[in-house]
């Protein structure tokens, strides 16, 4: 099967910044979209950036101009720069990769078992 596992959360004071890494292994052709989501307490799982194979790159509003997501697409990892991290950006980050797996293996998404961020004011 595949596996995803996230590294590179913990607690940092409002203001600092922390880079999230994710490695995506097992049965892999290849890898189309990846990207990071986070969920709050008490709140659902939202997107937070995704980037294509190609280099596209998607974000929520309430990230952009502070967090990059960048890719090693030969290494299968995606990454996530946060700078100027805020309290409302304490959350539990998950890495998320659709999968092309080898036939007659069916691929999927698939999701990393997150890391928890905090940010303290």
């Amino acid at each position: 099967q595949v596996q995803l596992v996230e590294s590179g959360g913990g607690l940092v004071q409002a203001g600092g910044s922390l880079r999230l890494s994710c490695a995506a292994s097992g049965n892999i052709l290849s890898v189309g979209i990846m990207g990071w989501y986070r969920q709050a307490p008490g709140k659902q799982r939202e997107l937070v950036a995704t980037r294509t194979y190609g280099g596209n790159t998607n974000y929520a509003d309430s990230v952009k101009g502070r967090f990059t997501i960048s890719r090693d697409t030969a290494k299968n990892m995606v990454y996530l720069q946060m700078n100027s991290l805020k309290p409302e950006d304490t959350a539990v980050y998950y890495c998320n990769a659709e999968v092309t797996a080898p036939w007659p293996l069916r691929g999927g998404v698939y999701w990393g078992q997150g890391t928890q961020v905090t940010v303290s004011a």
